[in-house]
């Protein structure tokens, strides 16, 4: 290592590529000290173990190390300040690229239909509610994968080109009454399995419409939070039947209008 080259702690160790070296260093002494081994630590980092010892002999120099005899090491407190200021910079710099980097780079989730590698390029459909990727860039909307992943497996895509050609969802929300007003009794059974059989999905909100669905044996599909859920299904595509007593069925129409999402009510009531 050049003598005349100057120690540059002011420099980061992101900003320097010696100043990285005295960095790994020294985290390997503190990790080994007092009994260091010269070679374990030019291993370790990817360097000679000459090098190791030029640079050994600078901290010791600049007072970041103390040499107790041969092949013993110690971080001193100067050495230790200075490990904490450039691996606080370094956290900040890791925050601002997770934050700031690459959450900026979108990255989809898409169930897997082929075996895919990382860096491929993929085709994406919509299926049951799903994105979907196979392997090759051939549909009218392609991406690249970013992870590998077998047939059934998620996979991580991005650089998205052309629109994943899908029809909305059509939510149809069939009116149950409040139990003062007759509840669950008050609805059709057979409209109701009849109705069931012609969606993708149910989902029950209120208690009467839950008891509606326990009369035709129906277990819903979604129970809880679904004004967001029911939403959600019908812009991936899903046909969604959704029973709702009549005290919650404003707030379901309303989110539905404001996403712009086709739905219907309809009436079920026993004749």
């Amino acid at each position: 290592m050049p003598k005349n080259v100057e120690s540059g702690d002011d420099t980061s160790v992101l900003q320097s590529k010696r100043n990285a070296t005295r960095y790994q260093i020294l985290v390997q002494i503190a990790e080994r000290q007092p009994a260091v081994s010269q070679q374990e630590i030019a291993d370790a980092i990817g360097v000679t173990a000459q090098a190791v010892s030029d640079y050994l002999r600078d901290l010791v120099e600049q007072g970041y190390v103390t040499k107790h005899g041969r092949g013993r090491y110690e971080v001193t407190k100067e050495g230790v300040d200075w490990l904490i200021s450039q691996t606080d910079e370094l956290r900040e710099f890791v925050r601002h690229v997770s934050q700031n980097v690459i959450g900026q780079v979108d990255i989809e989730t898409a169930i897997a239909t082929t075996d895919i590698s990382e860096g491929e390029p993929v085709s994406l459909t919509m299926r049951d509610g799903v994105l979907r990727a196979m392997s090759g860039a051939t549909g009218n909307a392609t991406a690249v994968a970013v992870t590998d992943a077998c047939v059934g497996q998620d996979v991580g895509v991005t650089s998205f080109d052309g629109v994943v050609e899908y029809d909305m969802g059509m939510v149809t929300i069939v009116s149950v009454p409040q139990v003062q007003n007759g509840g669950s009794s008050a609805v059709d059974p057979d409209r109701l399995v009849e109705l069931t059989n012609t969606h993708d999905l149910v989902a029950a909100a209120g208690t009467e419409a839950l008891a509606a669905s326990d009369a035709v044996d129906l277990d819903p599909d979604i129970r809880f939070g679904t004004v967001s859920a029911v939403q959600e299904a019908a812009t991936k595509g899903l046909d969604v039947l959704l029973l709702a007593t009549t005290d919650v069925l404003p707030s379901h129409a309303e989110n539905l209008r404001e996403q712009n999402v086709s739905y219907e009510v309809v009436d079920v009531a026993e004749s």
